[in-house]
């Protein structure tokens, strides 16, 4: 006889997600941390009630749909994977307000489990407040806008759908090489409904993330591809974090010699100050790595989905004879480039590559490993240059960057996602650890930037969260702040303030054009054109009015004192600087960006010439 309790659907949803535990290397906790939600008539009877009667599963309370799946993913992302949280919606606007913070969650590889209420699935209350009616059939709702986005997706239109629906997506949801947003999509009715469930569903569940080690065969190939290249280098992905490689790594380019150049999302896999680190490596990496990786003729990748940011839109690796090896949890992405393909765990396959190239006594040159010392000594004269204070005119960008650097600690964490930042911190970031840096630059979301340093603080157990953000981004989604008052979590937010989107009014410019549209202006009376005054916006009073305190700045010295001031502070506190706009070179990389082929403006035909030029070099692998 098998033995059952009565719950309606969601009260069975919530006892299910506390039941489930993720171990790695013998360390298992609960792998969901509560659920954020905003409740409507969608969910506000069935996951709201459910949530309120259970009392345990904390329910956390946003500004916005979109913020709070990004403060999810983000969580997500310092635990390195291991610990999630769940989003509830209402129908509609609340469902579609995740999309777009879902396509970040899966296209970082991120778990993140979304939860939108959705229309009748009974039917005959129809059209129901919010539904779209979609005349060729009538199982569509805008819940269906999560399916490209989401890594699995479902409805539940009976209440024992759960039973097989929910393990398939926390399998997913816990699996390395498939993570991501994950949505199953509630009707409203079926949430309230009651069924009589069987015990055995809501037993502790144990997760276990495996260290797989590829086919011994493609090892061996893998190392005599090493043993028989001349400049080796390594790119260090994500991947590695997760993976929980670094030392790993460390021991690895110890005993062969072989340098390492950083994506976005590998940054901190070594410490700055390793001298094998060539620190950030592509489009916006560093001269140490963007030389190294245009002669190399093999490059392992682990841990990386070789975007075109680290990849220079494929002409970074200029070597005729270059090789790849990938290692990577994903086949999909360990393919890329023509690899061989080492589907496994980095921290496994790293040891276990390391093993085998000792007992062969393998390293690179004398030559090799002086050429590579004195390219990253070049760059850290280069990075101190940038560093230090102008001469006259606003504080410059780099400048800011290393005096934040130079005033955090290991513990602390910087987050940001969109325009020039990225880019420069990228280049000049020295990390000491892969906790400090939280960079989402997969999806590259303004608007990110508040929400994401929230999901991070609540991730972090010591050290303060400084969010790095412009004024244009701010402006998108600024909100969470009153989220961090309510939560009692701090954020330091410094707020560069360039009256726009000056990253990409930087970037038309670069391209011939003359920054059009990018500035917040008022539109002038005579040519219609948003070419008028700036627009006067006081951010410091904008913080002050959500319960934050603001502080205005104009030189390194204010700086440096406002960060002393809100490392103090017990709330959160916004510091707005204004700022010279980025000027940093590309560092022997480029970017795909094609400019208008005809055109009447000299200066985009002169751009054109030189993208004519550049875009031959590009390869396909």
């Amino acid at each position: 006889m098998i033995e059952t309790i009565r719950l309606t659907t969601a009260q069975a949803i919530i006892r299910f997600l506390k039941a489930q535990w993720i171990e790695l290397d013998g360390d298992s906790h609960p792998f969901f941390a509560g659920m954020w939600g905003i409740f409507g008539h969608g969910n506000v009877a069935g996951i709201g009630q459910a949530l309120e009667q259970d009392g345990e599963f904390t329910h956390y309370l946003p500004r916005n749909e979109q913020a709070m799946v990004h403060i999810a993913a983000a969580f997500a992302k310092q635990n390195r994977r291991l610990r999630a949280f769940a989003c509830t919606s209402s129908v509609g606007p609340g469902a579609t307000n995740m999309v777009t913070a879902a396509a970040g969650a899966t296209i970082n590889r991120v778990p993140v489990l979304l939860l939108p209420g959705d229309t009748f699935s009974r039917r005959n209350v129809g059209p129901v407040l919010q539904q779209l009616e979609y005349p060729l059939g009538q199982d569509i709702s805008v819940n269906d806008c999560l399916r490209p986005v989401s890594r699995y997706w479902d409805r539940i239109n009976r209440p024992e759908q759960i039973l097989t629906s929910f393990p398939e997506a926390v399998r997913i949801l816990t699996d390395p090489s498939e993570t991501g947003a994950v949505t199953i999509s509630l009707p409203q009715d079926v949430q309230a409904e009651a069924y009589d469930f069987p015990e055995s569903f809501f037993e502790k569940r144990i997760h276990y993330v495996p260290r797989a080690i590829p086919d011994p065969t493609l090892l061996l190939r893998a190392m005599e591809l090493i043993k028989n290249s001349t400049k080796p280098l390594i790119i260090a992905g994500g991947g590695m974090l997760y993976s929980g490689a670094e030392e790993a790594l460390a021991a690895f380019c110890e005993s062969t010699g072989i340098p390492v150049g950083e994506t976005q999302a590998g940054k901190g896999s070594l410490n700055w100050k390793h001298d094998k680190n060539l620190q950030g490596i592509g489009a916006t990496g560093t001269s140490a790595a963007n030389r190294i990786a245009k002669e190399a003729d093999l490059v392992i990748a682990v841990g990386t989905r070789l975007s075109d940011f680290t990849t220079a839109s494929k002409t970074q690796f200029q070597n005729p004879d270059v090789k790849f090896i990938s290692i990577n949890v994903s086949p999909f992405d360990a393919g890329k480039h023509s690899s061989l393909m080492l589907v496994g765990d980095a921290k496994a396959t790293l040891e276990r590559l390391n093993q085998m190239l000792a007992e062969k006594a393998y390293s690179v040159s004398q030559d090799y490993e002086e050429t590579i010392g004195k390219l990253i000594n070049e760059w850290h004269k280069e990075s101190d240059r940038i560093f230090a204070p102008g001469n006259g005119g606003k504080v410059s960008q780099g400048e800011i960057i290393g005096l934040l650097n130079a005033f955090m600690t290991d513990k602390d964490s910087i987050v940001c996602a969109a325009g020039s930042l990225p880019g420069d911190l990228h280049k000049l970031w020295r990390a000491e650890n892969g906790d400090q840096y939280h960079m989402e630059y997969g999806y590259s979301c303004m608007g990110y930037e508040i929400a994401g340093g929230l999901g991070v603080k609540f991730a972090k157990e010591e050290g303060d969260v400084f969010v790095m953000v412009g004024d244009g981004s701010y402006l998108m989604m600024h909100t969470e702040i009153v989220t961090s008052l309510q939560e009692d979590k701090k954020l330091i937010i410094i707020l560069v303030d360039n009256h726009g989107y000056g990253s990409i009014d930087g970037l038309s410019k670069n391209l011939g054009s003359l920054g059009f549209g990018n500035k917040l202006r008022h539109r002038d009376p005579k040519t219609g054109k948003l070419t008028g005054e700036s627009l006067k916006i006081d951010f410091v009073e904008n913080a002050v009015s959500l319960g934050a305190e603001g502080i205005r700045v104009g030189t390194g010295e204010e700086f440096n004192s406002a960060l002393k001031k809100a490392r103090e502070n017990e709330k959160t506190t916004a510091i707005i600087i204004e700022l010279e706009p980025s000027d940093l070179p590309g560092y022997d990389s480029w970017w795909d960006v094609p400019i208008a082929e005809v055109s009447e403006m000299p200066t985009v035909q002169e751009a054109r010439k030189e993208y004519e030029e550049k875009v031959k070099k590009e390869r396909y692998f």
